[in-house]
């Protein structure tokens, strides 16, 4: 009797890099949990373009990941959606603009509460079910974790503090659970802002010379949860090359 196929839940999974993740882990087998807040009908989208490739392959799984009970939640109902959990990837982030001298208080609990604190009590919630499963975690960090631009101190700190994260947890939960993460650089600009010559600079201290395709972050996503087995507290960096502005 064949074992079951593998199933994730993704946080952030209905649209951008999330979807690329999302559409990545399904065409390699896996069951995909997508979790969305406000991205409702992209994810719905999502996931019956899936189903119809694969039925009964993927849920829709809308919550707020700052209301903190919604977190053990959202891996209760993955668990009871498919009988297994395999793989978490933490996606989803909030992300804008903080310059040094005007954080406020909301501010800096906005950006941990989703970027920080709910990646962490998401892998506690599920880490039991991934050791059942020989399991992994992926966080999805940020470039600016190591090379952080002025205008976005705490963004900057939140995804510092994932990667600090990422090797704590790598110990904690050791051997039976692998935790990683991915640092992409430019992949996809942000969609309420454009900035030409921000964006010229950044390619202008990328090596590769181009911004990156969501694909390249997918596929390594893949990478890390399924196939690298000896692998694990690691940071991998996806930026081109990228040097500090």
């Amino acid at each position: 009797m064949a074992s079951p196929s593998p199933v994730a839940l993704v946080t952030g999974g209905a649209r951008r890099l999330g979807a690329a993740i999302v559409r990545r882990l399904h065409a390699a087998g896996y069951r995909v949990a997508v979790h969305c807040r406000s991205s409702a009908a992209e994810a719905a989208t999502l996931c019956a373009e899936l189903e119809a490739l694969r039925a009964d392959s993927t849920a829709v799984l809308a919550a707020d990941l700052a209301r903190f009970d919604a977190l053990p939640e959202l891996v209760a109902h993955t668990v009871g959606r498919f009988g297994r959990l395999d793989a978490l990837v933490n996606n989803a982030a909030v992300f804008f603009p903080t310059p040094a001298g005007t954080v406020t208080p909301a501010q800096w609990d906005t950006l941990m509460a989703t970027n920080l604190r709910a990646p962490l009590f998401l892998s506690q919630a599920a880490a039991p079910h991934l050791k059942a499963s020989g399991g992994a975690i992926l966080n999805i960090s940020d470039v600016y974790a190591r090379q952080p631009r002025p205008d976005l101190l705490a963004y900057a700190v939140s995804k510092g503090g994932l990667e600090v994260m990422t090797r704590a947890l790598s110990a904690a939960l050791a051997p039976e659970v692998r935790v990683n993460a991915i640092a992409p650089g430019a992949i996809l600009w942000p969609e309420d802002a454009s900035d030409p010559a921000l964006q010229a600079r950044i390619l202008s201290r990328t090596a590769l010379g181009r911004v990156g395709e969501v694909d390249e972050i997918a596929e390594t996503a893949l990478w890390l949860l399924r196939d690298a087995g000896y692998t694990t507290g690691s940071v991998i960096a996806v930026d081109g090359g990228r040097t500090p502005l």
